[in-house]
């Protein structure tokens, strides 16, 4: 598997090994209206209890393992339901709006510097001026001239995009041919995680990630991203990440079908992560 950050040696005291996947995740084209938002789901069985938990959707629902896709559940019903259900306490799912994770970027742009911790309850502060711009935002028809601007890098951006951002956006021209903007800030995966490893830290524990084999989940993002958790001591929850194929491990699988059903049907509030990116909360 490519990407990943693989933790070296023993990670010393509490920590929790969990599993994810994500479903919705489009990379930097993020004005999709058919895919409004993206889950990532988390979850903490071990193989031994996904496989129970698996086999159990297949004899109680009876489904053949070819069937077994998010999809298919939503369409039987109460299996979801019972799915979800099974999973309380055992998992997690945080919910980003794609369009809500680009107005903190562009809050960021005005107030901060953008860094791996947007969108995450590391900068709660920010979260209103994001709520407080959206309008504005829609109105003026900014976020997808923010897009393009990010991914140019600016360097190819045109002189008029960059003239006509500035002017609806109210930002000095300097400060937009400036803007410390790149496709990587436009990931709307890394604050997902980010938060997800930050909610099954609480208590002090260090995290433990298998997560399902992701392009946008590269050694040096994930270095950053560990960096800009780390607490004052400098240790940082996200202890390492390794990848894995959904196809061959039983946990993965659990967070694949989470994450799908959670994004096209109606998610347990139980499984809600505390502080999903979305303008709602």
């Amino acid at each position: 598997m490519q990407g990943g950050l693989p933790p070296v040696g023993a990670v010393a005291g509490p920590v929790v090994r969990i599993a994810c996947d994500e479903s919705g995740f489009s990379g930097t084209n993020l004005l999709d209206p058919a895919d409004p938002v993206i889950t990532h789901a988390s979850v903490d069985l071990s193989e031994a209890e996904s496989d129970e938990l698996i086999g159990a959707l297949r004899s109680r629902f009876r489904f053949s393992p070819h069937e077994l896709k998010s999809g298919r559940l939503l369409r039987a019903g109460v299996a979801a339901g019972w799915f979800q259900q099974a999973l309380r306490g055992r998992a997690l799912v945080q919910v980003v709006d794609k369009e809500f994770f680009l107005v903190t970027r562009i809050a960021d742009l005005l107030l901060a510097e953008p860094s791996y911790a947007t969108g995450t309850r590391l900068t709660l502060d920010r979260r209103a001026d994001a709520v407080a711009l959206l309008p504005a935002v829609r109105e003026k028809g900014l976020l997808p001239l923010f897009v393009e601007l990010a991914r140019t890098k600016h360097r190819r951006a045109t002189r008029a995009d960059v003239d006509r951002f500035a002017e609806l956006s109210g930002i000095a021209r300097e400060r937009v041919e400036a803007l410390p903007v790149s496709r990587e800030n436009l990931e709307p995966l890394l604050p997902a995680l980010a938060e997800t490893v930050l909610s099954w830290s609480e208590g002090g524990r260090r995290v433990l990630v298998t997560h399902d084999e992701q392009s946008a989940l590269t050694a040096d993002r994930l270095t950053r991203l560990q960096l800009a958790l780390a607490g004052d001591d400098g240790v940082s929850p996200l202890a390492g990440l390794v990848m894995a194929d959904s196809r061959d491990d039983p946990r993965v699988q659990v967070a694949d079908l989470l994450a799908g059903v959670a994004r096209r049907g109606t998610l347990d509030p139980a499984l809600l992560a505390p502080y999903p990116l979305v303008s709602g909360v």
